[in-house]
């Protein structure tokens, strides 16, 4: 473990050690290197506390992707607050909930973004105080924002030094309620998280980290966060490119990225179809993914296009970030056509797997996984009720957080995803794990994509439906498909209704959109 107790002294202490180095760099190739982006991050830091920010306060950030949300998030730490990053294609109600259910102090925002929000805000409570960039962009935009205000702004001495157990920044993610909870995460959340990739990954100032997912979802803190630490550099991934495989392959070998991490979905799909025999990628050594179960015909053709990259799940929800891990094997059989686990416990971590009364299950045996460690998130912001069901606390006062996913131990000791407690239903009398007849439907040569969800029907019981999309063109009949599942699953297993659509569709964080799915007709 070092000696640092806040995310922002990882910047300080980089820009001191490799000050020309270029820190982050955009798609378009607009950078920044680490003395600038301390320097931006400073200037901005004495604006927020110009405007009344104070230590422990809530700071929005409404920006696209960019250096100049980079400096943002920094900005905000050094000022002693917590950042609340938004996604800017959600409804701006969605981002206007947010950012009041937190009750922030000020938003960092782009022009474009403000007329709407401000209209949101009228329904709901007093707009907080805004600072407007007129866009983003290498810096730019935040550099003229503060040029405009820089003879009004005094300098402050320093940042402000927090202790690790203080708030450094909210997630929000998908609440059963239909509204979004805030997760919080301290310092010493974060930093635990980073210490440990440092000591598996064995970063280094050379490495170029993609920045694939949006700042709103939990892998952004591994993107930012190991790459500013180690001196390495922050590749920004645009939207666009970030989806469309033909120009993402071309992407990661042109930019150099030599530490990549998404979820599964999109290394899915730049497999099937970016080409990807097309491009050298000389400088690819780690390929990590996480967020949800990567399909194992996807991982082999992937493995088979890029075999020299090492590969490493990792798992963990919001709520505590990667809490388990495991590096797929260099070859993987034809013949395996199960998912890999999610391996062991990550050094800061302890795992438990519990039955509904709570008590440790057998190895062998089916149960939550719960997780307890310096990594586990401190609650949900003002939802005590929420926070305290979230946890079990043991008899020596340790708490564990209940993940909700249902998993077992192998007799090696790595733990394997069997379902979410959610996606676990009876029919007919049998438990079913929607998640396993995914697996099976994934095993058909023409399947793409594949989701379950189940549905309540008065008269017929919990019923399955499946959605799927195909590649080729081909699309079986619904007999044949019945056919198929019957040679891969059980009777009671095998979907009652059949859905094809041309993609699935996915949430901001590139996720299968369950909730989407079952308003489907």
């Amino acid at each position: 473990m070092n000696n640092q107790h806040s995310l922002h002294q990882l910047l300080i202490l980089s820009a001191q050690k490799y000050p020309d180095r270029n820190a982050v760099e955009e798609s378009d190739n607009g950078s920044i290197t680490y003395h600038e982006l301390d320097l931006l991050s400073d200037r901005l830091r004495d604006w927020l506390i110009h405007l009344g920010v104070r230590p422990g306060d809530r700071v929005g950030i409404y920006l696209r992707k960019s250096v100049d949300a980079v400096a943002s998030i920094f900005g905000v730490l050094k000022a002693g607050a917590a950042y609340v990053p938004v996604d800017p294609g959600a409804p701006p109600a969605r981002n206007a909930y947010i950012l009041s259910d937190c009750t922030v102090n000020t938003v960092i925002i782009e022009n474009q973004f403000v007329e709407r929000l401000s209209a949101e805000f009228v329904s709901q409570h007093e707009l907080p105080t805004l600072l407007i960039l007129d866009g983003t962009g290498s810096g730019i935009y935040l550099k003229s924002a503060l040029e405009r205000v820089e003879a009004d702004i005094p300098v402050i001495p320093g940042s402000f030094e927090p202790s690790p157990g203080d708030l450094a920044y909210i997630l929000y993610t998908s609440g059963s309620t239909g509204r979004p909870k805030g997760v919080m995460l301290s310092h010493q959340n974060a930093l635990s998280f980073i210490d440990w990739c440092s000591q598996v990954f064995e970063p280094k100032e050379s490495d170029r980290f993609s920045s694939h997912a949006p700042f709103h979802f939990d892998l952004s803190i591994l993107d930012i966060y190991v790459s500013i630490k180690h001196g390495a550099t922050l590749v920004l991934v645009g939207e666009e490119i970030g989806k469309d495989p033909l120009r993402l392959a071309p992407f990661i070998s042109d930019k150099r990225i030599s530490i990549w991490y998404s979820t599964p979905s999109i290394l899915s799909f730049l497999a099937q179809y970016g080409r990807l025999d097309r491009y050298q990628f000389p400088d690819l050594r780690l390929v990590l993914f996480a967020g949800e179960v990567f399909p194992i015909k996807y991982l082999r053709l992937l493995k088979n296009l890029l075999p020299s990259p090492r590969y490493f799940n990792l798992y963990g929800p919001t709520e505590t970030n990667v809490c388990t891990y495991f590096e797929i094997p260099a070859m993987i059989p034809e013949s395996n056509t199960k998912p890999f686990p999610i391996g062991e416990a990550c050094a800061h971590y302890q795992i438990k797997v519990i039955d509904e009364q709570g008590q440790e299950v057998e190895i062998g045996q089916m149960g939550e996984l719960i997780a307890a460690g310096p990594g586990v998130m401190q609650g949900y912001w003002n939802l005590q009720e929420k926070s305290a069901k979230a946890f079990l606390v043991d008899p020596s006062g340790q708490r564990w957080y209940k993940t909700g996913d249902i998993v077992v131990q192998d007799g090696d000791g790595n733990y394997l995803y069997v379902s979410r407690r959610d996606r676990m239903v009876k029919k007919r009398g049998y438990r079913v794990e929607l998640g396993e007849i995914e697996a099976g439907l994934y095993s058909h040569p023409d399947v793409k994509e594949a989701a379950v969800v189940a549905v309540s029907s008065d008269d017929n019981g919990v019923q399955i439906k499946a959605f799927l999309s195909f590649q080729g063109g081909r699309v079986p009949s619904r007999i044949e498909l019945k056919r198929f599942c019957a040679e891969t699953m059980p009777a009671y297993m095998i979907p009652d209704f059949f859905s094809f659509l041309d993609s699935l569709p996915k949430t901001s964080t590139n996720k299968i959109d369950y909730q989407k799915l079952k308003t489907i007709e």
